[in-house]
């Protein structure tokens, strides 16, 4: 009930084309009242380009018809339509062109077959129209093949299953783009798409795969060329209060010229455009760019191509058009000269004689030749094409469209109707008196491995600002190994704060999210970026304590053995004789062992000094005491045998003395046998004590074991201490007791105080308190028990004699 639409270019022959070409880019809205029928769409905008390409279509039916190799005897005819970039006018446009086929039959043996409707479409150059169009012929089989509809939804059988396209699908491009900017290393980006299913879906995978690359989104605004002035002032004030200096730019290239002209007015320069393959190659976005707002903008567009003959078919087009020849002519399709008959159109750059876009029109050619390549498998041409048989647009199916080759190039669809995914990567490049150069720099090849899909010369990029530094795009800086990411709260995951790692821990790779812990014997260095070998603790000669230790116990065996060279020197005088000179002997022998067993604490613990240390310690100091109380029994026997009918000394003669010594070193020694048999000490790691070393120290084995050993010693000074208290006042110029009193007193205080002291010290220190306590309470026995004695033998030998010894009046002690 419409009113017939009229195409704006058309032809006749045996099988027609459909074309739908956006001639115009813009309309005039209008207001439908309701109450009449709407008036028909006043388009405005002349679009040059879309007019080139419908001159690639019609370039390549002429080729066709003028072939004797493809449809031989068959005439290609056509039917161009202007759509406007509506959709609604291209869903017209559509019903108009699948609108007929009616069959007149003339006669029974030789019927009409010539269809009134087009048995394939060229076009749209957009995605939303192409959806719309695709939805209204799907159902009648209809093949429709685009040059320049790149959303990854149209390759969707089930919603368009007679859509076909001769470029890549943005599956491929918005991957593409979003591993060209993790090259680059920039993660943190701003989007400006078109809204329409182009730009909102083809971001919409960019989006999904820069996630998985570790890329972020800081802002993604859409914008169609219709919207109001306050919306494109929206996207100038966010791109202007964002911190991102790369913007993914997937638009259309009418909606980029929109932008392009607010963007300039509003001076904004200095980022670093991506774009997609629909603005990056033209040349009149370029030339509209005076203030230089996509300066080194780099993306991706169908690889070059050159369709021969057609620059010249669209030059003679102009001068049938004009019916005149401009020689050197200077002006525009909005400024045109009055020709004078005498020009030449011949190396005249303008709008009309622009070749950059030869790709886009070796797309059309390539869909037009598709289609021609399944009518001649239908006809079954070989030298002639049999033209009886009854066309049918599903004939001219998917299935019927072969593997053929185009100048060169082998053209083929896929199970989607989508051809292989293969890009240039352009980059802008300025050069002399404002000319902007589009520079091959790299190539996207979807069909090779991941690894090698992209591949880029990077010494011959030009960046913004005409920089050859590449720009910096993130949104935290990289956290370098010693640190870990911790993401900032409520931001994206690019957003992070850089956390040095934890002591003993280390990361080594930049960016990490985590720090390692390191071994147990290793520790993290000073940067955490490299685990080192902890530091072995232990008390060594070499530090200044144990030394010190080690000094202290030379110079005590020194001593001992200077004090026993003396007794021995003066072993007849009667201060030497008195109160058992062999237990004296013994005893300062025992004294050099107790000095000389600190050295085994001293050192890296092994598996025999670990042993050695404890079992040696245990028996010299019980043969010690035991020596200490024999001579203090001594002493208190001797004064009880002088009573009359006392008969002790019989039995605490020397033999039972030595008897008595060794019985008690050797409960020690079965003690520490036993200790040894059933869980003997041994060298251990302590890693608990220090953080950032390894305390070399040997184990007890079984603490029982230890303390045993340690208490048996305590209960003998015990003992010792309290016979010599006994004795202490016992009549003799020289009461020996008396000494062994205050050397049990240091003795007792010592290993008492040692308990707290060793429990609470830690690794070589609780070493370093018992070799301190071994040698107190040896130095307190020596000095107390022997220096009086050395006294009065080199200083004061008048009162070694026996009658001194005795005393007035005093019992005669035994020698």
């Amino acid at each position: 009930i419409g009113d017939p639409d009229n195409p704006q270019l058309s032809r006749d022959g045996d099988i027609i084309l459909g074309g739908m070409f956006s001639f115009h880019s813009s309309w005039n809205d209008r207001k439908d009242t309701y109450m009449q029928k709407p008036l028909p769409l006043q388009c405005t905008s002349f679009n040059s380009r879309e007019f080139r390409v419908a001159q690639a279509m019609l370039f390549a039916i002429e080729e066709i018809n003028n072939s004797t190799d493809l449809l031989p005897g068959v005439s290609l005819g056509y039917k161009m339509y202007d759509t406007c970039g509506s959709i609604a006018q291209s869903i017209k446009v559509a019903l108009a062109l699948m609108n007929g086929n009616q069959i007149i039959f003339t006669a029974p043996e030789a019927p009409c077959t010539k269809p009134a409707q087009v048995q394939a479409i060229i076009g749209e150059t957009s995605s939303s129209p192409c959806m719309a169009i695709a939805t209204v012929i799907g159902p009648f089989y209809i093949p429709m093949i685009s040059h320049l509809a790149t959303c990854a939804c149209l390759s969707d059988k089930t919603k368009y299953p007679s859509f076909l396209r001769t470029i890549p699908s943005d599956y491929y491009q918005s991957r593409a783009l979003a591993h060209l900017v993790k090259h680059f290393g920039w993660t943190w980006v701003g989007a400006i798409r078109t809204n329409d299913d182009y730009g909102n879906k083809g971001i919409a995978t960019f989006t999904e795969t820069a996630q998985q690359l570790g890329i972020c989104l800081e802002y993604s605004v859409s914008f169609f060329r219709t919207d109001p002035y306050e919306k494109i002032q929206k996207i100038i004030d966010i791109i202007k209060a964002s911190t991102s200096k790369v913007i993914i730019g997937f638009l259309s290239h009418f909606d980029m010229d929109v932008l392009l002209h607010e963007f300039s007015l509003n001076n904004l320069t200095g980022y670093q455009w991506i774009g997609s393959e629909s603005w990056i190659f033209d040349s009149q976005t370029a030339k509209m760019d005076i203030h230089h707002i996509l300066d080194g903008a780099i993306g991706l567009y169908i690889p070059k191509a050159h369709v021969t003959g057609l620059q010249e078919f669209m030059l003679n087009f102009w001068e049938t058009l004009f019916n005149c020849k401009f020689k050197e002519l200077k002006s525009t399709a909005e400024n045109p000269r009055e020709c004078t008959g005498h020009e030449d159109l011949t190396g005249v750059q303008n709008i009309f004689t622009d070749m950059s876009l030869m790709p886009m029109f070796n797309n059309v050619y390539k869909g037009v030749y598709a289609v021609a390549h399944a009518l001649h498998n239908i006809l079954n041409c070989n030298k002639t094409c049999e033209k009886n048989v009854q066309l049918d647009p599903f004939m001219v199916s998917l299935s019927k469209i072969i593997l053929f080759k185009s100048k060169g190039d082998e053209v083929y669809f896929d199970e989607n109707g989508d051809p292989a995914a293969k890009y240039e990567i352009i980059n802008w490049q300025p050069r002399k008196n404002s000319i902007m150069e589009f520079v091959t720099v790299g190539l996207y090849d979807a069909s090779l491995p991941p690894d090698k899909q992209l591949t880029l010369q990077n010494n011959s990029l030009i960046w913004a600002r005409n920089s050859k530094q590449v720009p910096v795009s993130v949104c935290s800086e990289k956290c370098p190994p010693g640190t870990r990411k911790v993401l900032q709260k409520g931001r994206p995951v690019c957003c992070y704060d850089c956390i040095r790692c934890a002591e003993g821990e280390i990361s080594n790779i930049t960016d990490s999210v985590t720090c390692l812990r390191c071994p147990p014997e290793f520790w993290s260095n000073e940067r955490r970026d490299t685990c080192i070998k902890k530091e072995a603790v232990f008390l060594s000669y070499e530090e200044i304590m144990g030394a010190l230790l080690t000094a202290a116990s030379l110079f005590g065996t020194c001593m001992t053995t200077g004090v026993a060279l003396i007794f021995f020197k003066y072993r007849t005088t009667p201060i030497v004789r008195a109160n058992n000179s062999e237990l004296s002997f013994l005893l300062l022998f025992s004294l050099t062992l107790c000095f000389l067993c600190s050295l085994t604490f001293i050192g890296q613990p092994s598996e025999w000094s670990c042993m050695l240390r404890h079992v040696a310690f245990g028996i010299t100091f019980v043969l010690c005491i035991s020596c200490v109380l024999g001579k203090t029994m001594v002493v208190l026997m001797a004064f009880r045998a002088t009573r009359p009918g006392s008969n002790v000394q019989k039995w605490f003669g020397p033999t039972q003395q030595r008897l008595c010594v060794t019985s008690f070193t050797v409960i020690q020694l079965i003690m520490c046998i036993i200790w040894l048999t059933v869980s003997p000490p041994f060298p251990f790691k302590n890693f608990k004590e220090f953080k950032d070393k390894i305390t070399l120290e040997c184990a007890l084995g079984t603490s029982l074991g230890y303390w045993a050993v340690l208490g048996y010693i305590g209960l003998l000074s015990v003992l010792c201490f309290i016979f010599a208290f006994l004795a202490r006042k016992l009549p003799d110029n020289f009461n020996e007791a008396k000494f062994i009193t205050f050397s049990m007193l240091i003795f007792c205080a010592v290993w008492i105080t040692f308990i707290p002291a060793y429990v609470s010290s830690p690794g070589k220190f609780s070493v370093a308190v018992e070799i301190f306590a071994i040698l107190a309470s040896s130095f307190g026995l020596l000095i107390c028990i022997f220096f009086p004695k050395c006294y009065i033998i080199l200083l004061k030998p008048e009162r070694n004699t026996k009658k001194n010894m005795m005393g007035k009046g005093a019992p005669r002690s035994p020698s």
